[in-house]
């Protein structure tokens, strides 16, 4: 991920405090590696502080777009407010798609937002490397993750 697609992301999950804010990753996939090539913001139809659900026609939008584009859905982000970045249970409970990435902005402490990527499959969730680089693609953020 590039480090304006992450400052795109926490732009967006501030903006949508107190609640959680959402969104999709695009991009492509090389073996084990995952490029997120665009970020699809969407609105949190929950409008809640503790889960959200993605508006269904933003994402229909987006995962078209993407076709399009001929990226592929890598995962999606959601922020916590006032909470570590690490899958609740109720993220567990609806992560349905053991290939994609769960991407966690906790919130709870503004001036050091944590960002951090899941792989969650049978119940069970794992950290996996996230790399965000700088425009000339060096690395300038690893907090975990895609």
């Amino acid at each position: 991920m590039k480090k304006n697609q992450y400052d795109h992301i926490l732009s967006h999950c501030l903006s949508g405090l107190p609640n959680e804010a959402c969104g999709l990753l695009g991009g492509t996939v090389h073996g084990d590696e995952k490029t997120v090539e665009h970020v699809y913001l969407l609105t949190n139809t929950d409008q809640s502080p503790e889960h959200f659900s993605m508006e269904p026609k933003e994402q229909f939008a987006a995962i078209k777009d993407m076709r399009s584009k001929g990226l592929v859905l890598l995962g999606n982000f959601h922020s916590h407010p006032a909470t570590p970045s690490r899958p609740s249970r109720e993220d567990i409970r609806l992560a349905h798609d053991p290939v994609a990435s769960y991407l966690i902005l906790s919130l709870a402490d503004r001036s050091q937002p944590v960002l951090k990527s899941f792989r969650i499959q049978n119940g069970d969730s794992a950290e996996e490397e996230l790399v965000i680089l700088q425009d000339t693609e060096e690395q300038a953020h690893g907090t975990g993750g895609l």
